[in-house]
């Protein structure tokens, strides 16, 4: 148990098992600078509960019940954008991991880790700080840096002007209704949009276009090839 003047960090669990919630809670029960504010088991709830209660951190598996803890992310992140999402999950898929980096969260741990090492998490996540896994940190590089070198490939970025601002879109995490909504687009002509960038980028995945485009951005727009929309 930790003591003294620190400031006390309010934390919301979000796990769809209750079991693992109350497993949770128990431990960081055990600290006197934390404070269980509440819990969720469903995106709905997390996002409504992380608007009412504004927590410092909100603890929460990536995957609920069938749902995505990074759309529930992306959204605690608008209403509060104060509050840190600290995704605890026992999923290594690198997929999920830049996924939830480019969704807004702040650090991403497998249950594997122990309670000391929650703690640190939680407590740096709090003050700002990004945290990544050990176990899954390399994986992830080394998906990143196979995609930030596939991106200078000539091939891929004949892209236009509107098409780059799709991709920019993309890369912040907008449903393609955002993206339509934000260029003046119907949704159909963004689906396109998507289609055509991801054929170009020879990609399937939403978190692998924003990779490529948010890791070396400078890099990719310099091997750009510019035109006009027609």
């Amino acid at each position: 148990m930790r003591k003294g003047n620190k400031k006390t960090i309010s934390i919301l669990i979000v796990d769809d098992h209750e079991i693992a919630r109350e497993g949770l809670r128990t431990i960081l029960d055990r600290y006197d600078d934390i404070a269980v504010v509440g819990e969720a088991a469903t995106m709905k709830d997390a996002i409504a509960e992380s608007c009412r209660l504004k927590p410092d951190v909100v603890l929460m598996d990536v995957r609920l019940s069938g749902e995505s803890g990074v759309d529930a992310c992306r959204a605690i992140r608008e209403c509060c954008p104060a509050t840190r999402v600290l995704f605890l999950s026992s999923y290594e898929d690198d997929e999920a991991v830049l996924a939830a980096v480019f969704g807004g969260a702040s650090g991403y741990l497998l249950k594997q880790i122990n309670a000391e090492g929650l703690m640190l998490a939680i407590h740096a996540v709090a003050q700002g700080q990004s945290i990544l896994d050990p176990a899954i940190t390399q994986p992830a590089l080394t998906r990143m840096q196979l995609q930030k070198e596939q991106a200078l490939e000539p091939q891929r970025t004949t892209l236009s002007a509107q098409q780059q601002r799709v991709l920019a879109l993309i890369a912040e995490g907008k449903t393609n209704k955002e993206i339509g909504s934000s260029l003046e687009l119907s949704d159909k002509t963004v689906k396109n949009y998507v289609r055509f960038i991801f054929q170009k980028m020879k990609v399937t995945r939403r978190g692998q276009a924003a990779a490529l485009f948010i890791r070396d951005s400078a890099s990719v727009k310099r091997s750009v090839g510019y035109r006009k929309d027609e």
